[in-house]
């Protein structure tokens, strides 16, 4: 706390927005006045606000009353000092420090996101091995639109015209948002996230952003300040930024693509290459795993029934687990690297996927197949959607079945984040089936 309490002095921070990440990657938390904020040392929320879901409703009595507490308790929140971010967008100095959760006992809470990745990444380091990651976000940019039966639609870029067409790569169309995406670069700067490429995708104003290679933990909570960096910003230049999977009918969807590599924690060397630079055993095995156990935990990965929406062929997005090298039609591709920057994309997690939640998943799964030793199939070197092997679930509904049911997810993550997870997951989707679609009453009004 003194450390912190000297950087909040040094930056003239008045107010501090203590926060946690719910299931969703929503973030809930309390704003207090600094001096308040460091006398209380942390907050106390309720646990149960780790048990809502993304429309604000709660899981039915029986899973609630079975996972919390009846009384409905506080979880003791712990503030990260090396978890603390200055918002530039605010009128007065305001930091936003991400927060740990743990029970009474001080026991780590199960169902918190945050906790879930440390969780993971306290198995590689039992084993003496450093996991590296590097995220790729990416969004679309639309009109402002406060109809959601209205499809969204390209914003007006500096132009004063509206994108049209697909323009993968191309710099002007990236360049008719300047503006935005100076003030984007320069807010990330200034709170110390380590943001590297902009590209512009193939969707209509559809881009994405590159981060540095890190600590898997640090570049959770990058992305999550990311996204709402990003949504500031565009709002800011009178446009939205969306995260959704897939926001647009006939336009590719949005992932948060996953490049994962493996250290040894003493040497610093690269345990996925051999001496020649081939892969070595556990770089295969970590394949395997991936392969094996990814569908079971694919709900991490593509956590709203609009996540599914994304997985069709031919639209930039996989449809299975191959693997392959330099492969963009796998969901695990193998990109051309030298021996030390040898790694694993994962392009199955959607952009709107929780980034503790998914970052986790993906290397536990990796984890699991280098301690079983799990050996992965021929690599692909063709057109990876004609496969029918390694499978994924197809509707939210196989996902939520599949994780729990999954041996290895309790095993590791514990009955009590499945059981809750899970049924959070169901709660939305009962709400998403109360709603009918524009699709139902164009097609079946007057024709059934």
């Amino acid at each position: 706390m003194q450390r912190l309490a000297t950087w909040l002095k040094e930056n003239r921070v008045t107010e501090v927005e203590c926060v946690v990440s719910d299931l969703t990657g929503i973030v809930r938390g309390k704003i207090s006045p600094t001096d308040k904020f460091l006398y209380e040392r942390g907050m106390h929320l309720p646990e149960s606000v780790l048990l809502q879901t993304v429309t604000g409703d709660w899981v039915d009595d029986d899973i609630y009353y079975s996972l919390l507490d009846p009384a409905d308790i506080d979880m003791v929140c712990h503030p990260d000092p090396d978890a603390v971010f200055l918002l530039p967008w605010t009128a007065e100095p305001t930091a936003q420090v991400i927060h740990d959760t743990y029970n009474r006992d001080g026991k780590p809470i199960e169902l918190s996101p945050r906790n879930v990745l440390k969780k993971v990444l306290s198995l590689y380091q039992e084993k003496g091995w450093k996991p590296i990651v590097a995220p790729e976000m990416e969004f679309y940019l639309t009109k402002r639109s406060d109809d959601p039966d209205v499809p969204l639609q390209p914003p007006i870029g500096r132009s004063g015209r509206p994108e049209t067409g697909r323009q993968s790569f191309s710099i002007e169309a990236a360049n008719e948002f300047d503006p935005l995406f100076e003030d984007m670069y320069d807010w990330c700067e200034y709170q110390g996230l380590e943001i590297d490429t902009l590209i512009h995708e193939e969707g209509t104003a559809q881009m994405e952003i590159n981060f540095l290679h890190g600590d898997p933990l640090a570049l959770a909570d990058h992305v999550q300040v990311f996204k709402r960096t990003m949504r500031e910003a565009a709002m800011k230049h009178g446009v939205l930024a969306t995260f959704m999977a897939k926001p647009i009918t006939n336009e590719p969807g949005s992932a948060m693509h996953l490049h994962q590599s493996i250290v040894d924690a003493q040497t610093g060397l690269n345990i996925f290459s051999n001496e020649d630079g081939s892969m070595s055993d556990l770089f295969r095995h970590h394949v395997g795993g991936m392969q094996r156990y990814l569908p079971e935990f694919l709900l991490l990965l593509a956590p709203n029934v609009n996540s599914f929406r994304r997985f069709l062929p031919d639209t930039s997005a996989p449809v299975n687990v191959a693997w392959g090298h330099a492969n963009r039609t796998c969901g695990l591709r193998i990109p051309e690297s030298d021996s030390q920057n040898q790694r694993l994309e994962n392009r199955l997690a959607g952009a709107d996927a929780n980034s503790y939640l998914a970052i986790a998943a993906s290397l536990l799964c990796g984890y699991i197949g280098m301690v079983e030793k799990i050996e992965p199939s021929e690599p692909c070197t063709g057109r990876a959607y004609d496969l029918d092997d390694y499978e994924l679930p197809v509707t939210i509904e196989s996902a939520v079945e599949q994780l729990e049911e999954s041996a290895a997810a309790r095993k590791y993550l514990g009955d009590a984040f499945i059981d809750g997870y899970a049924a959070v997951k169901r709660a939305e989707h009962e709400n998403f089936k109360r709603v009918i679609s524009s699709w139902e009453r164009e097609f079946l009004l007057l024709s059934v």
